[in-house]
C-alpha cells in the first residue's frame, strides 16, 4: 500500500498569495490538505475552503514556527507530510510528485526540500541568496558530511520541503522554536542515521526583500537559537564560515554586475553578522530588550519561549 501524503500550509492574511498561485488549486484537489491559519482577518479561510483545503485556525499569539507546525502534522496524520509557507508560489503542478520522490525510493532519507527561486522582480539582494543555496544538481547530505559541508549538512527549507512522519515520531516531532525549526530537526534526524535529500526539480518561488533592520532582527532570532541548542556547533562549529563563503561569493558577483553595491553588501552582511552575535550571547538580556530586537515578537509573550 502506498503511503499517504498531504500537505500543510500555515498561513496569515495569505489570500493575496492564494490568489496568485496558479497550480495550487490542482496541487490541493490531488492532496488532503491542511490549512493552519493564525486567526486572519481577510478572506484566507473562505478561500482556502473554496480550494478544497481543511482550515485549522489558532490564535494569533499562539502560532510558534515549530509547535504549530507539530499541531498540524498530527491533525493531518499522514504517512508523509509536505510544508509549504503561504508565500512560496509552486512553480509547477507536480511539484509535491517531485518533491517526494526520495522518500519513495530511500528509506533512509527523512526529509526533503525542494529549490526556491526568486520573483521576477527580486532585486540582486532578494535573489543571489537563492542563487547560491539552491543550485541546479540534486544532492543526498548525511551526518558524515559535516566535516565537508559544516553547518550547510543540515539546511532545509519548511517553505517547501517533505517530511517522513515515521521518523519525525521517532524523535517527538517538532518542537516549539523562535526559528530554524526545520534546520534543528535536520539535524536530530542526521544525528539518528537519517538523511536530507535537496531536489531542484520541486520549485517554487520564493524572495523576500528586507531592510536592514530586519535583517538584524532575523540573525539575532538565528543566534539566539543556536546558542539555545549547541547540537549544530558540536557537530560541525559556528555558521560564520559559511557566511564568509557567501559574502565572497557575492561581492565577485556584484563586482562583475553592479559594483556600486558593494559598500551597501558590506553593510548588509555587518549587520547580519552583529544580530547572529548579539543573539547568540542574549540569553541574560531583559525580556523586553530581546522582544524588541526579534523579528518574532509574539514568541517572547508565548508559552513556548
Amino acid at each position: 500500500m502506498p503511503p499517504t501524503i498531504g500537505l500543510i500550509i500555515p498561513t496569515l492574511n495569505a489570500q493575496q498569495h492564494f490568489a496568485n498561485s496558479p497550480y495550487l488549486s490542482d496541487i490541493i484537489s490531488r492532496y488532503p490538505t491542511l490549512i493552519i491559519d493564525s486567526s486572519s482577518t481577510d478572506l484566507t479561510v473562505a478561500t482556502a475552503e473554496r480550494l478544497g483545503a481543511t482550515v485549522l485556525t489558532i490564535p494569533k499569539a499562539s502560532f510558534n514556527h515549530g509547535a504549530t507546525r507539530e499541531l498540524a502534522r498530527q491533525a493531518l496524520n499522514t504517512d508523509i507530510v509536505v510544508f509549504l509557507t503561504q508565500d512560496a508560489i509552486p512553480h509547477h503542478a507536480d511539484l509535491i510528485e517531485q518533491l517526494v520522490a526520495p522518500l519513495l525510493q530511500d528509506e533512509t532519507i527523512a526529509v526533503t526540500y525542494g529549490r526556491q527561486i526568486p520573483h521576477s522582480n527580486a532585486d540582486v539582494f532578494e535573489a543571489f541568496p537563492r542563487t547560491y543555496n539552491y543550485g541546479v544538481e540534486p544532492q543526498v547530505r548525511g551526518l558524515d558530511d559535516a566535516a565537508h559541508y559544516g553547518v550547510y549538512t543540515f539546511f532545509c527549507s519548511n517553505s517547501c520541503a517533505a517530511w517522513r512522519s515515521s521518523a519525525l515520531n521517532m524523535m517527538g516531532g517538532f518542537k516549539a522554536v523562535l526559528t530554524n525549526e526545520d534546520y534543528f530537526t535536520v539535524a536530530e534526524l542526521l544525528v539518528h542515521g537519517y538523511k536530507v535529500a535537496y531536489v531542484p526539480s520541486a520549485i517554487v518561488r520564493h524572495s523576500h526583500r528586507y531592510t536592514l533592520w530586519q535583517e538584524f532582527q532575523r540573525y539575532f532570532d538565528t543566534g539566539y537559537v543556536r546558542a539555545q541548542n549547541p547540537l549544530i556547533q558540536q557537530l560541525a562549529g559556528q555558521a560564520e564560515n559559511r557566511g564568509v563563503g557567501f559574502l565572497m561569493a557575492l561581492l565577485k558577483h556584484l563586482w562583475q554586475t553592479q559594483p556600486l553595491l558593494i559598500p551597501y553588501a558590506l553593510l548588509q552582511s555587518g549587520v547580519k553578522w552583529l544580530g547572529y552575535r548579539v543573539g547568540f550571547y542574549a540569553k541574560p538580556l531583559p525580556l523586553f530588550i530581546k522582544r524588541r530586537l526579534s523579528q518574532q515578537v509574539g514568541y517572547w509573550d508565548s508559552d513556548n519561549s
